[in-house]
């Protein structure tokens, strides 16, 4: 006391030489230090140091300090373990909550779907057993809006059909089986549209090579005695190239796209340079001569030998030419099927939506979003589609609306190319923002034969498409690695919460990243390969990770930790007290 300070200069200086702890620590020394140590653009420093933020990156639109700001990343990430659930005997492939956060369900390869409660100590409710309606195994499921029905769905062993799936709803009232719906392929997984009616998929094979989809329209309470008859309406029906098919069908309501709870705005100039251009297929641009369905035109109308030929009569006199020998194009039959698929999609194909981005607030217009492909089997591509309000009931014709001879197909009305193999995808909880695992493929690679991809990168890139623009931004997150090569790549589902974006990994690891900073900020480990990540829709500071290791994890912050701790009732010492006395 009474002897000379150093100024608050000096002592700023000094503290950019410590970590965050340290920092913490002499700002208990005295008042000068600690208003020192709380000093903004020390822990503007700190925060860019520790995290490893690129300094172009703002602080979070809703971050109130510097310090704060720093505290939330450190004490609110759910990467401390508190449970470990091994009530599944086999693989767990799939987690979801319901909307409320009270309940979620896990899929596995054990065949059961199992539901559980979401308490302090989380319990097992309830276990469905999908053997006994010939299941391999469950692998996806969800709960409609108001938590009501469970969707489950399953690989569906039936008579020589390996890829066919099945999806099951059940009651959580009383857990009651209500209807089955058949799903080919199995890994369409199935959504909901809307509180009782869901989606599903059916795969007709056209050649060896081209096959078309069917997304139905199914009601949630038709008897499961009815499972082969209980589809209700078709709602689209997408020709298919080169051994692709629809899978991985998901629902986006447009409703809050102006009203998002993270806007992801300020790298927007990046998108220019993305690797994943966005096809707009609605529009008028000239940048449409660059995809290949446009290109197709001139290629496919080269092949007649005598003069121009009109599109729709194309077909014909392509084929007048090939029988009576005046074309002999060189080419495979693979190729010559692939030929006649886009001549025949191109002149058959119902044209896309026009004005498809929502242009109010209040709009009711929802987006179906599944992976799709238009040059080999594995899905490398995103295909949107909007679902207009009357389409969104059971109401009307089982065939949907009435079809002209040249609409037998419906168009996409955008179309994402990933150049990779898409291996999951998550919707942001307000929708707007669409989360895509892949791995890439070699850049300038050129497919030849759509039976046989190009590699895949063991490192896996997490884009980000906002779906108000149809336009990537951010960089591309990556930390997790997946290992298995093309024909065994399987499914990685993550998920996204308000702040941040989780995702599996075949590494043995779950991660964990801020949507604002595009950082990541933990691992969480397993002993296998992490198949599935949730948060609780009302808690993102609780995560669960499934694993082939059989077991579930619950995860929490730091800070959920301490707060658990605290409201634990402490074991009273009044026997131990009373025998005490007792003895003297």
């Amino acid at each position: 006391p009474g002897g000379p300070r150093l100024p608050d200069s000096v002592l700023y200086e000094i503290f950019l030489y410590l970590d965050h702890a340290d920092v913490l620590s002499v700002g208990l020394v005295c008042q000068q230090w600690r208003a020192v140590a709380r000093d903004e653009f020390l822990w503007k420093e700190l925060f860019y140091r520790y995290y490893r933020v690129s300094r172009e990156v703002p602080r979070h639109p809703a971050a109130v300090s510097w310090y704060e700001e720093f505290q939330r990343l450190y004490d609110t990430i759910p990467c401390v373990e508190v449970q470990a659930l091994k009530e599944h005997s086999d693989q767990v492939l799939h987690l979801s909550f319901s909307h409320s956060g009270c309940l979620f369900a896990s899929c596995s390869k054990d065949c059961t779907v199992k539901i559980w409660s979401n308490e302090l100590d989380i319990s097992l409710q309830h276990s469905s057993n999908m053997r006994p309606y010939n299941w391999s195994y469950t692998q996806f499921s969800q709960f409609n809006s108001d938590d009501s029905l469970l969707l489950v769905s399953g690989v569906f062993v039936g008579p020589h059909n390996s890829s066919s799936g099945e999806i099951a709803v059940i009651s959580m009232e009383n857990f009651t089986l209500l209807s089955r719906v058949r799903n080919k392929p199995y890994d369409v997984f199935g959504c909901w549209l809307n509180e009782t009616n869901l989606i599903s998929g059916n795969l007709h094979r056209i050649g060896r090579i081209t096959s078309c989809s069917v997304l139905w329209l199914n009601n949630a309470f038709q008897g499961i005695e009815s499972e082969n008859v209980n589809v209700v309406k078709r709602l689209f029906k997408i020709q298919n190239l080169n051994a692709s098919t629809i899978r991985t069908v998901m629902v986006a309501d447009c409703s809050r796209y102006d009203s998002p709870d993270l806007l992801l705005d300020y790298e927007e100039q990046l998108a220019a340079s993305s690797t994943c251009p966005v096809f707009d297929l609605g529009s008028d641009s000239e940048e449409e001569e660059a995809k290949p369905v446009q290109s197709l035109e001139s290629a496919v109308q080269e092949l007649p030998e005598e003069g121009d030929v009109r599109a729709e009569d194309g077909l014909q006199q392509f084929f007048d030419d090939l029988m009576e020998g005046r074309v002999r194009p060189a080419m495979t039959d693979t190729e010559l099927e692939t030929k006649v698929a886009e001549l025949f999609v191109r002149n058959r194909t119902k044209p896309p939506e026009l004005n498809l981005l929502p242009t109010d607030s209040s709009s009711k217009t929802k987006y179906l979003i599944f992976t799709t492909g238009c040059l080999t089997y594995s899905p490398h591509q995103i295909g949107i589609k909007r679902i207009l309000p009357h389409q969104m009931t059971t109401a009307g014709p089982v065939l949907g609306e009435e079809r002209r001879s040249d609409e037998f197909f419906d168009s996409l009305d955008h179309v994402i190319d990933i150049h990779g193999h898409i291996i999951g995808m998550g919707l942001s909880p307000d929708h707007r923002y669409l989360y895509v695992n892949s791995r890439a493929w070699p850049r300038d690679c050129i497919i030849s034969d759509p039976m046989q991809p190009p590699p895949i990168a063991e490192e896996i890139d997490l884009h980000v498409f906002d779906l108000k623009t149809m336009k990537e931004v951010k960089r591309a997150l990556r930390a997790h690695r997946a290992y298995t090569p093309n024909e065994e790549c399987f499914f990685i589902f993550l998920d996204v919460s308000k702040d941040f974006v989780a995702s599996g990994a075949e590494d043995r690891h779950g991660y964990i990243w801020d949507r604002h900073y595009n950082i990541c900020l933990a691992k969480l480990q397993h002993d296998n390969v992490v198949n599935s990540v949730a948060f609780s829709p009302v808690e993102q500071e609780l995560l669960l990770t499934a694993s082939d290791d059989s077991t579930i994890k619950v995860w929490r912050s730091p800070r959920a930790v301490r707060s658990q701790q605290a409201r634990r009732p402490r074991p009273r010492k009044l026997l131990f007290s009373w025998l005490m006395n007792q003895k003297s």
